[in-house]
């Protein structure tokens, strides 16, 4: 029981780490001004005024973040973390006197030196249960016999594989969301272990309807909740290890009356110039935003739960990376890392803030979409975005794309590649789940060259999303039927349209890692593995422990040369395997690649499925 009050010293040193002067501090009162924060009376001045700032952050606050270049070489999603974990530090508030300063004084003092520290200890024993057979049965992956199609590996181990994962699934949110990132690190983990993380899921109840309306209400200042919705399904669409959403109708004078966030400036000749250049060739449609909402609300105190067990991660950490052998896999600097993934899940406005800057990236490109946030009623616990309405991409991938399946696989390729090389901001959880497909009529030729009005306006467009989706939805698991009903509705001229949900999760290489990962994917599209090799190991998190880098290199020569004499067309290259050996090489040879560059990896491998399933004739490199 040693490891308690040890542990509860850590955690307290941890609490009271002050942190770098934050990214919104230098914007000192010039963010309130730019209205991208709003106050009604001037605050104090001094840290009073700082703290002030801070507590009004808006997902305008995030997206002006994101936007600006400090210079500091951090990334956007690192100077949003900072300005959230800075707004809700613990300390004596600089306007407090007297009797009020000792008694806040006080209360922090036994919040973060008593109760937190007992609270954490008490944790750890419940993981302790938790775990200890887990530990205990380490042994077993040692026995049964080989299992030639699941990577030679053995029956004892796919049981313990097995028997981890259900224990993570029961020790909370954290450990659900750390196996599933551990999933994704198949450069540090087995690929077999991988695979059976990626089932992991949450088995955590839902919150009672009474949090979540309280909640809401207090995202929408106190207005009844009766006079917010039209309607409202009580019943969660999905209930996740942080939060859980639902569907809801927002009141007409609440909800948006066009994409107006990106379309801010009147029309003008060369706005309908440029517009009826995107008709032509990208065929992009009129829309209206949804008075549908999904509403993602936080489940009550999982940020506390989430913090003492990211301290407790620490420590084992710190612990393993002692042993011998053990450093290479610099573990206190994984968990670092998953601590700010984690951490950015937990603040709703930076997924508001993202949805908006991928909005605006995407506003005169393809027609990928993404929905519409309404940033004004979204808070850190609250987040109120337009509904996706349209059919997840798995039931293309299921029952066939029949004549668009091109056209989706195209579009798919063009966004993914444009927030890769162009944008460097990636949308970091690709899955089939997190895209879907929605049809739309393309706009018509506007020949208007004055400045009168255009017509129709976004007020009078017809939504067609739902009448469509009628008449897919009853071929679902029917591939002849479905795939004739999209003939059909290819022959009405309706087109496909990607949407891309779930933006809690964003990939922005800093620049050196964009560098980097630039010139490795230059060396790779010459077909200059030696080089490539040579690249990953210079430039990985730690040179001196990469085992044999004249044979990792030569090994990343072979596997190059290997295709060279092809071509990057999915029908003739699995890119899937050719990185999944790279990753092998990778874990074998103790490359330790930056966390981030190993997230855009395994994003393209779920493109790479996603391709290959629609058109296996595409190609990367076109």
């Amino acid at each position: 029981m040693s490891t308690v009050p040890l542990l509860g010293r850590l955690c307290l040193r941890s609490a009271f780490r002050r942190p770098r002067v934050s990214p919104l501090q230098s914007f000192g009162l010039s963010v309130r001004t730019q209205g991208y924060l709003v106050s009604h009376r001037r605050p104090p001045g001094g840290q009073g005024q700082k703290k002030f700032l801070y507590a009004l952050l808006t997902p305008a606050a995030f997206v002006r973040l994101s936007e600006e270049d400090n210079g500091d070489g951090k990334t956007a999603e690192e100077h949003m973390l900072e300005a959230s974990r800075e707004e809700i530090k613990k300390s004596i508030p600089e306007d407090a006197h007297g009797l009020n300063r000792a008694w806040k004084g006080f209360y922090l003092f036994l919040d973060l030196y008593i109760y937190e520290p007992i609270a954490t200890g008490f944790r750890l024993l419940h993981l302790a249960i938790i775990f200890i057979p887990v530990i205990a049965t380490i042994p077993v992956i040692w026995l049964g016999r080989r299992i030639k199609e699941r990577d030679n590996e053995r029956a004892g181990t796919l049981w313990w594989y097995n028997f981890l994962v259900r224990s993570m699934e029961r020790a909370g949110p954290a450990f659900i969301k750390l196996g599933q990132w551990a999933a994704s690190r198949t450069d540090i983990f087995p690929q077999q272990m991988c695979n059976r993380m990626s089932s992991l899921h949450s088995n955590a109840p839902a919150h009672s309807l009474a949090v979540t309306k309280r909640t809401i209400v207090k995202a929408f200042n106190g207005r009844p909740f009766e006079e917010i919705f039209e309607e409202f399904h009580e019943k969660p669409l999905g209930v996740g290890a942080i939060a859980q959403v639902y569907k809801a109708k927002l009141k007409p004078d609440l909800a948006a009356l066009g994409d107006d966030d990106l379309d801010p400036d009147p029309p003008n000749l060369r706005r309908r110039m440029r517009k009826n250049v995107d008709v032509l060739v990208k065929s992009t449609p009129s829309r209206v935003p949804s008075t549908y909402v999904a509403i993602k609300v936080l489940h009550p105190k999982v940020e506390r739960i989430v913090r003492r067990d990211l301290r407790i991660m620490a420590f084992f950490a710190s612990v393993i990376n002692a042993i011998p052998t053990m450093e290479w896999l610099s573990l206190p600097d994984e968990v670092l890392q998953f601590g700010e993934m984690m951490r950015l899940q937990l603040d709703l406005r930076i997924e508001s803030a993202n949805l908006t800057m991928f909005r605006k990236k995407f506003k005169d490109r393809t027609t990928a979409w993404f929905p519409y946030p309404y940033a004004s009623y979204t808070t850190r616990q609250v987040l109120i975005e337009e509904f996706a309405q349209g059919i997840p991409l798995a039931a293309f991938l299921e029952d066939g794309g029949g004549v668009f399946q091109q056209e989706i696989a195209d579009e798919g390729l063009d966004a993914f590649l444009h927030m890769l090389l162009i944008d460097n901001f990636i949308h970091a959880d690709l899955h089939p789940g997190n895209i879907m497909v929605r049809f739309y009529k393309p706009e018509q030729l506007s020949l208007a060259f004055g400045r009168h009005k255009e017509s129709p306006s976004p007020e009078n467009s017809t939504d067609v999303t739902e009448e469509v989706l009628q008449q897919l939805r009853p071929h679902r698991h029917n591939p002849a039927a479905w795939q004739a009903q999209l003939e059909q509705i290819d022959r009405e001229g309706y087109r496909p349209q990607l949407i891309f949900i779930d933006t809690g999760l964003v990939t922005t290489l800093n620049q050196t890692n964009r560098t980097n990962f630039l010139d490795l994917f230059k060396a790779i599209a010459e077909f200059d593995g030696y080089r490539a090799g040579h690249l990953m190991v210079d430039r990985c998190r730690q040179p001196d422990a990469v085992i044999d880098r004249e044979v990792f290199a030569l090994k990343m020569q072979h596997l190059v040369l290997g295709v060279k004499s092809r071509t990057f067309a999915l029908g003739n290259i699995k890119i899937g395997d050719v990185l999944n050996e790279v990753l092998a090489m990778v874990r074998a040879h103790h490359v330790r690649m930056e966390g981030d560059f190993v997230n855009v990896v395994i994003s393209i491998l779920l493109l790479e499925g996603i391709g290959r399933s629609l058109d296996p004739n595409l190609d990367l490199f076109k």
